[in-house]
């Protein structure tokens, strides 16, 4: 099969999600690990735009990569300017590396409403900036900005500008579809078009995910021909994000059948998801295209029966192919089956019929009745079945807590005080927090980590309140669902109380006592 190179823009496009705000240290980190994994280009910035970016490159001109091409990227040189005068071109050659990328205008409405210059001057200005970097013995990917509305707008004129890219010497064109509308019928039919009008060998697709069809329109270019697919990892980007490498990644080599990746840094792929995540601190979404922590998890009774009995009844891969693992989800649709398989994964051996199965397939029914809901919070419920199969010891015990809300001067503070036990020793800190949970949250941590300093590594990414009985009102009873995350995984616990903070501690309890479990691989 035909070789596709894989792009990563993470640290470019990516890093212009809504909320993601990488410093150079994380740009550096996750490049490494990109370049860990396999990924053949990672572009990490722009350097004329920001001395981040600038910083970024002049670190790895003394500590260069060891399988991946970094590339600099930025723009075809600004009308004002020739482009052997243009800084940001400069700078792009002051990167040192050996390939380099800039986009240029491909549709009219750019050009005319937003350079404000003339058809003929953007094409002049494709051709010398591309030319520019060529004659520095620059590789030049040309990214065509807005290739598939400029293509509808003026079919003539959008072939004019890749021909002046190609016929300055850019190794590869890239196909934009920069706002995201395009549809993959029409992705299919205008490459093909491009393709019986003009001699075009090597190109590329780059897709941003408005539609929601970035990677289907990404990876419906390879029957025309594409040797080259640009993306983030769990398709960050501006706007709603860039296509999912991830998601293709894991098409390309495992339903598609090319190689991109050895089998054995595919088995990371779960990991690398995980890790850009954390580093990009955002939260890793459950249904995620197969490294999701729903991506193998089966609820219903019938599904995990088929299941149990051959996975390929309700999988399309094996998880352990990209480092994921099937979970089995209880909730009132799911029977002692399910239980019998989760007593396994903390190897007790639990049998279908017997009394103890029973007593849980109660237990759980009881505790759902009372409010908790096991579906939404699998730490816990393995943390229930840790407690009731074998002998569990503590990793603390809780000898009491205090928590004091004061406004003073229209301003709200929050302090908790909390004692525990840690083997055989008392610890009674206190520690202030933006809300009562979160200073429970600190002093907890306050009092831990001196003796498991692996919780430093963890923390809270999303907290959910929601009151079972409306007609109880302010003494209605309330679950708390936690979610928490460290640099591998992610996992949900929770809380029932009448009291919001006895069910947020109960949650809270949880979420660090599966953490330390977790890492002692008990869980």
């Amino acid at each position: 099969m035909k070789k596709i190179s894989i792009y990563d823009t993470t640290l470019r496009d990516g890093s212009q999600t809504e909320g993601i705000s990488l410093s150079c240290q994380d740009k550096i980190n996750i490049a490494k690990k990109l370049d860990g994994f396999g990924i053949d280009f990672i572009e990490g910035g722009w350097p004329y735009s920001n001395p981040k970016d600038k910083e970024f490159f002049d670190y790895f001109k003394k500590n260069p990569l060891s399988k991946s091409k970094l590339v600099p990227f930025g723009s075809t040189a600004h009308p004002s300017k020739p482009a052997i005068e243009d800084a940001n071109l400069i700078s792009l050659i002051e990167s040192e590396t050996e390939y380099v990328t800039i986009f240029g205008k491909t549709w009219d409405l750019h050009i005319e409403e937003v350079l404000r210059i003339s058809l003929d001057a953007n094409l002049k200005i494709i051709f010398d900036s591309v030319s520019f970097l060529n004659d520095n013995n620059k590789h030049v990917f040309y990214d065509a900005e807005h290739f598939f509305d400029g293509y509808k707008s003026n079919q003539e004129y959008a072939l004019k500008t890749i021909k002046a890219a190609q016929d300055a010497g850019a190794e590869v064109i890239i196909f934009c579809d920069t706002n995201g509308g395009t549809l993959p019928w029409e992705i299919k039919s205008i490459i093909s078009e491009v393709q019986s009008k003009m001699s075009l060998d090597n190109f590329g697709i780059h897709c941003h995910n408005d539609l929601g069809l970035a990677v289907s329109n990404s990876v419906i270019s390879l029957d025309q021909g594409c040797i080259h697919i640009q993306g983030t990892i769990n398709g960050y980007g501006e706007r709603c994000g860039n296509a999912n490498l991830v998601s293709i990644l894991g098409i390309l080599q495992l339903k598609m059948g090319y190689d991109l990746i050895t089998p054995e840094k595919m088995k990371s792929l779960t990991h690398l998801s995980h890790y850009v995540s954390e580093v990009c601190n955002m939260v890793h979404r459950d249904n995620y295209p197969i490294v999701g922590r729903s991506a193998f998890a089966h609820k219903g009774g019938i599904h995990i029966d088929a299941v149990i009995k051959n996975p390929l009844a309700y999988e399309h891969i094996d998880a352990a192919f990209v480092g994921n693992k099937r979970r089995y989800v209880v909730s009132e649709l799911a029977g002692k089956s399910t239980l019998v398989v989760k007593s396994k994964e903390l190897e007790f051996d639990l049998d279908k019929k017997s009394d103890k199965a029973k007593d849980l397939h109660k237990l759980i029914q009881k505790l759902e009745q009372e409010g908790y809901q096991f579906e939404a919070a699998g730490g816990s419920f393995k943390l229930l079945l840790q407690r009731e199969l074998k002998e569990h010891k503590k990793f603390f015990d809780l000898l009491g807590f205090k928590v004091v809300i004061e406004k003073r001067e229209n301003k709200l503070t929050s302090e908790a005080v909390i004692k525990v036990k840690i083997n055989d020793k008392i610890e009674h800190t206190a520690s202030d927090g933006d809300g009562p949970v979160n200073a429970l949250d600190n002093a907890l941590r306050k009092a831990l980590t001196k003796f498991y300093p692996e919780l430093s590594k963890m923390h809270l990414t999303d907290f959910k309140v929601r009151v079972l009985d409306e007609k109880g009102g302010t003494a209605a009873k309330v679950r708390v669902l936690i979610e928490s995350q460290d640099e591998a995984d992610s996992w949900s616990t929770i809380g029932v109380s009448e009291n919001v903070i006895e069910a947020s501690w109960q949650a809270l309890a949880d979420s660090v006592e599966y953490k330390l479990l977790k890492d002692t691989g008990k869980v």
